[in-house]
C-alpha cells in the first residue's frame, strides 16, 4: 500500500492552490475540472479556449502519472456496471451543483463564495456519511 506523508499532502495542496490561483490570474477562469471538461466536450469553443482546457487537463493527468509509485495497483473486485453508474452519478451531481470539489472546494471557498461553502459542506458531509454507512453497516 502506498504511504503518503503529511509533507507530501501539504506540497500537493500548495501546488493545487498555486495552479488554481495562476489560472484565475492569467485566464480569469476558475479551476473547476468538471466545468473545464464539460465545456471542452459539449460546447463549441474557439482555438484558444479549447487549447488552454486541453493543456490544463493534460497537465493534471501527466502530473498524476509522473507521481505514480512503481508499486501502484488498481483495486480489484468492483463491478464495471457499478463503476459506470457511480461515475455518471458524480457527473450528474457536478452539473446539478454547478461545480465539483475543485471548483467549489478549492476556488469557491478561496473566493469566499457562500454557495461554494454550502456545496462543499454538503458534498463532504454526504461523502462522510456514505463511507460510514458502507463500512459499518453494509460491509
Amino acid at each position: 500500500m502506498l504511504e503518503v506523508f503529511p509533507t507530501q499532502a501539504l506540497l500537493g495542496g500548495v501546488l493545487i492552490g498555486i495552479s488554481a490561483a495562476l489560472l484565475l490570474a492569467f485566464n480569469g477562469r476558475i479551476a473547476g475540472i468538471s466545468g473545464i471538461l464539460y465545456n471542452l466536450l459539449f460546447n463549441p469553443l474557439s482555438g484558444s479556449e479549447r487549447n488552454w482546457r486541453i493543456a490544463f487537463l493534460v497537465g493534471i493527468v501527466a502530473g498524476g502519472y509522473l507521481m505514480l509509485p512503481v508499486e501502484f495497483e488498481l483495486r480489484q473486485g468492483y463491478s464495471p456496471a457499478l463503476l459506470i453508474i457511480s461515475g455518471l452519478a458524480v457527473g450528474i451531481g457536478t452539473r446539478i451543483g454547478n461545480g465539483c470539489t475543485s471548483g467549489h472546494g478549492v476556488c469557491g471557498i478561496g473566493l469566499m463564495a457562500g454557495r461554494s461553502i454550502a456545496a462543499t459542506i454538503t458534498f463532504m458531509a454526504t461523502g462522510i456519511i456514505t463511507v460510514t454507512v458502507l463500512r459499518n453497516f453494509i460491509g
